[in-house]
């Protein structure tokens, strides 16, 4: 399971985006792997299709995808209060790696200081 961080995918999802090349590459690279994100990131990545009129569009291209939403498993707050704590990255971060912790996933992320996080918490790393 490859769990994506919201700059995976809003890269693939615009064109414009400064990782749009790396984002689309990554994701064709990951074939019969499983894609997953929390609901926080996937909510992340739908704001500017949201604000473009372009929500359907969007939804779409993630259903294409082949995105699972996933939990963040049980006691929440206090997962994510610890995560925060001990990593200091903001909460979608920490959804991010609650959700690839709870399912055994790697991280993808083009965001230095996540990767890093992930990498000390013993999880893999793909992308950037």
């Amino acid at each position: 399971m490859i769990v994506l961080d919201a700059s995976v995918l809003i890269g693939h999802l615009d064109a414009h985006d400064s990782h749009h090349e790396r984002a689309s590459a990554l994701l064709e690279a990951s074939g019969a792997e499983p894609l997953g994100a929390s609901a926080i990131t996937l909510a992340e990545t739908l704001v500017a299709p949201a604000r473009a009129k372009r929500l359907d569009e969007a939804r779409a291209a993630l259903e294409r995808l082949g995105i699972e939403e996933l939990g963040l498993g049980t006691d929440t707050p206090v997962r994510l209060a610890e995560l925060r704590a001990e990593t200091g990255r903001k909460l979608p971060d920490c959804c991010v790696l609650a959700v690839a912790l709870e399912h055994g996933g790697s991280v993808a992320s083009f965001d230095g200081g996540l990767r890093k996080a992930a990498s000390k918490l013993g999880l893999e790393v793909v992308g950037g």
